[in-house]
């Protein structure tokens, strides 16, 4: 025999009145019935609730032991229908989120204040993952969605959908000291011939050739010194004398000792930023989640 609910609000009830004639009375129902039900709760649970006489009923070491739980246990329960609503509604539940590490100092913040306002229910599972990794991820179901740097994979395009979130251009990221003039946009053909740190191309296709064709518009083939997959990697990089880098402008945003960040003299290509999502997913906190992030 399994424990009902029911017997749950029946012990409650006697447990509060202390009077088996008063708790059938509140529970709308005879008393002889309820004297069975708690008879029966009694041999279930193995061990009395309830010591009585003529006179009186006192709550049993069980039956003191019992009452908080059996209570939580009603509230959580009297809760399910209103959890399911907000679920179905998507203000309840969970979204798996991957992110590029550029997002973590453009987009992504100031969104997941609001989110998390608008959605306090929602818990968010944030993981930091490459745009590649992340497409895999999506097709094989383990994350809801991804802020990425397209374009997608060809055997993604088919089952993904996706958003373009952000545009901005490249910027330098060089050695603290290299660049002589102050606050002005600086020339690729003017800088000292040093090494270049970037992504590996089967990371981040788009990226990776963006930040190459500003040095072949210079007319420069630049040597490739160090490639990190990374954001903050590539900036420590830099910071340590390394090399220099090409950097989307957002991450500007993080600040390292050694490093400062120009913007470029010559027009420079738009690096994008989108997300996205298994076109089949049918999840409302996901449905949400996009909606939210359209009207940013």
């Amino acid at each position: 025999m399994n424990l009902e609910l029911r017997q749950l609000r029946y012990f409650v009830a006697v447990a509060e009145e202390l009077h088996f004639g008063r708790a059938a009375a509140r529970l709308h129902m005879t008393q002889p019935p309820l004297s069975q039900a708690i008879a029966a709760l009694e041999e279930l649970l193995g061990a009395p609730l309830f010591l009585r006489n003529r006179r009186s009923v006192e709550l049993a070491a069980a039956g003191i032991a019992l009452l908080p739980e059996a209570k939580r246990l009603l509230a959580q329960a009297d809760g399910l229908p209103e959890l399911a609503r907000r679920a179905a509604g998507g203000e309840a539940g969970r979204l798996a989120l991957a992110f590029v590490t550029s997002c973590d100092y453009s987009v992504l913040p100031p969104f997941l204040r609001r989110y998390s306002e608008r959605y306090p229910d929602v818990h968010l599972g944030l993981v930091e993952a490459t745009s590649d990794v992340q497409a895999e991820e999506l097709l094989r179901g383990r994350i809801d969605a991804g802020l990425l740097i397209p374009p997608l994979p060809g055997k993604a395009q088919d089952e993904l959908d996706y958003l373009k979130v952000l545009e901005e251009p490249l910027i330098l990221c060089a050695p603290a000291g290299l660049i002589q003039t102050r606050n002005e946009p600086v020339r690729l053909q003017d800088l000292p011939k040093l090494p270049l740190i970037i992504f590996p191309r089967d990371i981040s296709p788009a990226l990776h050739d963006a930040i190459l064709s500003c040095f072949r518009t210079a007319g420069i083939t630049p040597a490739i010194g160090q490639l990190a997959i990374q954001m903050q990697t590539i900036v420590s990089l830099v910071s340590a004398g390394m090399g220099l880098a090409l950097v989307p402008q957002s991450v500007s945003n993080l600040m390292r000792p050694g490093v400062e960040y120009r913007a470029l003299a010559d027009p420079t290509p738009l690096v994008e930023t989108g997300i996205a999502w298994r076109r089949d997913n049918p999840s409302p906190v996901l449905k949400g989640f996009l909606e939210l992030l359209r009207t940013h």
